[in-house]
């Protein structure tokens, strides 16, 4: 008989493609999924799963490269985020489907800052779409959502690995993926080939972000760099909080410098660790003997 299991998702940029990785740990050994709480890239890759196109957009995700990402990011020029997410969004509908998170046949929830009020959000009505734009949207990157007097921002800013819309799951264990931890180790690089040049604001503003360049001098970082490591490390203290408060029955953890926020083109490498991570995890818990 399969194991139930409810699959807390965290935050935390590029890194979340281990999610992917995760996922498929735990279908190939014998645990059903009946429930997924996420927030940001956690609510992207948990609602895309529990619409069951996961296949189709972990083969999408392996295919782009960087320039190809920027090509997906809408500028707002405006001054409350750098890009608008149409696209994105837009992209992932076509792949998936616009459909409400009633249609799907998991329970499901997305994790947004109402920034206001200062309040979590619970998203598990409507549009699957509207959640995760909403769940996403990282302070100073994407503009924030404005709903029902809500202006609505990133999960992660207020609960990084959002346990707590689980509690009252039918569910035979709780497993969380912890995007920012200070334990384990990075992956081994992989080296790729870029044949674009693209100078525009997204391009040099990824290109900051990038985990594999060498480490700046701390009175050269730029202000958007500044905001992301200052946005990394709160995400790390407020995880390991949430955490220690209300700690899942398996914990997988994800170094939080196992790439950088956008690096989005090392897919392979953040899924392979999202299941070599997961394995560890369920043999740590004496879940899973091989």
């Amino acid at each position: 008989m399969k194991k139930r299991i409810s699959l807390i998702l965290g935050s935390g940029g590029a890194r979340g493609l281990a999610h992917i990785g995760v996922i498929k740990a735990l279908e190939q050994h014998n645990f059903e999924i009946c429930s997924i709480s996420g927030c940001s890239i956690g609510a992207l890759i948990g609602g895309i799963y529990a619409a069951g196109k996961l296949p189709e957009f972990e083969k999408w995700i392996l295919e782009i490269d960087k320039y190809d990402i920027v090509s997906l990011l809408d500028l707002a020029w405006g001054n409350n985020g750098l890009v608008k997410g149409d696209k994105i969004i837009n992209t992932l509908k076509k792949m998936v489907g616009d459909i409400t998170i009633a249609e799907l046949p998991i329970s499901y929830t997305a994790v947004a800052s109402d920034i206001l009020n200062g309040k979590e959000v619970w998203l598990n009505s409507g549009s699957l779409f509207d959640a995760i734009r909403a769940s996403i949207s990282l302070p100073l990157f994407f503009t924030p959502i404005e709903t029902n007097n809500r202006i609505l921002i990133d999960g992660g800013v207020l609960n990084p690995v959002p346990i707590a819309p689980t509690f009252n799951d039918d569910s035979d264990y709780k497993i969380a993926v912890n995007l920012g931890s200070e334990k384990a180790t990075p992956p081994e690089p992989i080296e790729k080939v870029e044949t674009h040049d693209d100078a525009s604001p997204i391009s040099r503003f990824i290109d900051s972000l990038r985990f594999d360049k060498e480490e700046k001098e701390v009175n050269k970082l730029g202000a958007y760099e500044v905001a992301d490591k200052a946005f990394d490390a709160m995400q790390s203290h407020l995880a390991a909080a949430k955490l220690a408060a209300y700690p899942p029955d398996v914990l997988v953890e994800i170094s939080r410098n196992a790439c950088g926020t956008l690096e989005f083109d090392k897919a392979a490498e953040m899924i392979a660790l999202g299941y070599s991570s997961c394995i560890k995890a369920l043999k740590n818990n004496y879940l899973l003997i091989e």
